[in-house]
């Protein structure tokens, strides 16, 4: 009997142990080896292994890992924090997606953020609540993005869209056929409906993919951005550094690609996209029951 389980953490051997995972399910095959469908605990990638491919990371390999991605993601959005508090200090500024000044006030943009993963979803709320981002957060299957996504946008109208979860490709096929793709389909699917919404790109922008997603097909479905152009591994909180960028840059800047990629944390070979207004928009007079 296999020693691996529901809700271990296993990394793969062929790959020296580079990723992390969650086992989700054990497939068992007659007269064949089981097959562990896992998915990553930082990454946005669900696969499957064979169980000798697998081994069961211990409580010291779990530690080391949960400091190193608690440093990463926090130091950046500490830095975030302070370059926008900088900011608003500069400009009088006190509040956060509600900004006030004396005589003024703005709002950041709305995000819908539909996740297929809800380990996910948790965790990208607890990095937009950090980051004091005005956002509604829905789990949803990949597979039932497209059939619901149209009603979401009715019911909650946010600025930016995004539709995430998990994904990856097989290995040595070809990467331009979407067939190969895990979950690429979905997103593709899901974006167009989104487009029939609204097909503007600076009224809706859209967010789109997973790990090793495909990079063209979702883009050209109508996805602002959309990972992976070189079909890599994507954090799960690229998304949420996306929309915090889109979220607080002005209404009359358009975002460069090169300086919103700088944000998250995989970097140009995991996300792209293109150029994109922001969508935070300043106001005046600032109500007289709001001043002092």
């Amino acid at each position: 009997m296999s020693g691996i389980k529901i809700g271990d953490l296993v990394a793969r051997k062929s790959y020296n142990c580079d990723i992390l995972f969650k086992v989700t399910e054990i497939i068992n095959q007659s007269g064949k080896e089981r097959v562990y469908i896992l998915k990553g605990v930082n990454m946005r990638i669900m696969v499957d292994a064979p169980e000798a491919d697998l081994t069961i990371q211990t409580e010291k390999d779990l530690h080391g890992f949960e400091r190193l991605n608690h440093d990463t993601v926090n130091g950046r959005i500490s830095s975030i924090m302070n370059s926008r508090k900088s900011k608003n200090n500069s400009r009088g500024i006190k509040s956060a997606f509600l900004y006030k000044s004396r005589n003024s006030f703005g709002r950041s943009g709305k995000i819908l953020h539909l996740d297929g993963d809800r380990d996910y979803l948790d965790m990208c709320m607890e990095a937009y609540r950090k980051m004091e981002l005005n956002v509604q957060g829905e789990y949803l299957p990949e597979s039932q993005q497209a059939n619901s996504v149209g009603d979401m946008l009715k019911t909650y109208l946010p600025d930016i869209l995004v539709l995430t979860g998990h994904d990856s490709v097989e290995k040595n096929k070809d990467f331009n056929d979407i067939n190969h793709y895990r979950n690429s389909r979905y997103y593709v699917a899901a974006v167009r409906e989104a487009r029939r919404f609204e097909s503007s790109y600076d009224d809706l922008v859209i967010f789109a993919g997973a790990c090793q997603s495909h990079f063209e097909a979702i883009l050209d479905a109508g996805a602002n951005y959309a990972s992976s152009p070189n079909r890599v591994l994507i954090h799960a909180l690229d998304p949420v550094f996306i929309c915090e960028k889109i979220a607080y840059s002005s209404v009359d800047s358009i975002v460069s690609v090169e300086e919103l990629v700088s944000k998250t944390i995989t970097g140009i070979e995991g996300i792209g996209g293109l150029q994109t207004r922001g969508k935070y928009r300043e106001g005046l007079p600032r109500s007289v029951q709001l001043k002092g």
